[in-house]
């Protein structure tokens, strides 16, 4: 069984199986300023699955393109169901999950799904938050007392607001979650544990096994419906522990969306998250792939 993985910007990832081809949430048009990454959702003539984390535009937009041109079938909440029949997604293409549910998607792969949590966008910059930055408070807030602050503003650079404001316009996503799934796919040789959002519920995380983890790192980390009271480096070594993987991939964080960790040769950003997973789990391969280069999975 050959398993490669080719990162797609934010928290986009093509995953092949042998000749299984699924795609981790879909969005690949991003906005004109952000780097290219080399594929846009029209391009992709093959495709068998598209796994959506949750239905904000950074995730879902691109899924709508990829099931039309290639018959994919599309697995995620009510809300990304919702968003893709109201794009003439048929019906049959899609698949609702909210966590409990075991799929096949071939003769020797099956996925589990899991709740999960989105990160902490209700607090007030979270999107600036550094990797090794803690950060503490924000705690047992009702709904109303969250959405009173200001939102997540969404970018590192200010002159960006106004394209990612038109972008947003013109791509498909909700303004809510559709709750926030989490995905354990398995095969023969391993399982693969994927999350495009900061966020988890600890008693369902703490039962799980995977030989590799994609995690989301961006945002105040939601834990057990609260804010993380400390850092991004402190989410990941807590979901390293539980999940004790062999190999490490880091999602949602990139070189245009927050947090920036990508904007240099020597990553000095991700050494904080490095330290913590390697004492957390020595011997841990921390995989960075680039855009479109087919890394190795369980080799």
């Amino acid at each position: 069984m050959s398993i490669t993985i080719d990162w797609l910007g934010t928290a986009t990832f093509r995953l092949v199986i042998d000749d299984l081809v699924i795609f981790l949430d879909a969005y690949m048009d991003r906005v004109a300023a952000a780097p290219k990454v080399g594929l846009s959702a029209s391009q992709v003539d093959k495709a068998d699955f598209v796994i959506v984390g949750h239905s904000h535009f950074d995730h879902i937009a691109g899924a709508e393109t990829i099931a039309a041109n290639t018959g994919a079938v599309v697995i995620g909440s009510n809300e990304t169901a919702r968003v893709l029949l109201e794009e003439q997604i048929s019906s049959e293409q899609l698949k609702v999950a909210q966590g409990g549910e075991r799929y096949r998607l071939s003769d020797s792969v099956t996925m589990r799904v899991f709740p999960s949590l989105h990160a902490c966008i209700w607090i007030p910059d979270t999107g600036q938050v550094q990797t090794d930055e803690s950060k503490t408070g924000h705690l047992y807030l009702t709904e109303d007392e969250k959405w009173c602050c200001s939102p997540f503003s969404g970018t590192q650079d200010p002159n960006m607001n106004e394209d990612i404001t038109e972008h947003i316009k013109s791509s498909i996503g909700s303004s809510e979650t559709g709750g926030v799934l989490s995905f354990l796919i398995e095969t023969a040789y391993g399982s693969i544990f994927y999350q495009d959002t900061s966020g988890c519920w600890t008693g369902v995380i703490s039962d799980i096994r995977a030989d590799v983890a994609i995690l989301a790192m961006g945002g105040r980390p939601n834990v057990d419906g609260e804010p993380i009271q400390g850092s991004l480096s402190d989410y990941i070594g807590m979901m390293t522990g539980m999940l004790k993987p062999r190999q490490l991939i880091l999602g949602h964080h990139d070189d245009w969306m927050p947090p920036q960790t990508r904007d240099n040769s020597t990553n000095q950003a991700l050494l904080p998250v490095r330290k913590r997973v390697e004492r957390i789990r020595p011997g841990i391969q921390f995989i960075q792939p680039s855009y479109l280069d087919s890394t190795k999975l369980l080799d």
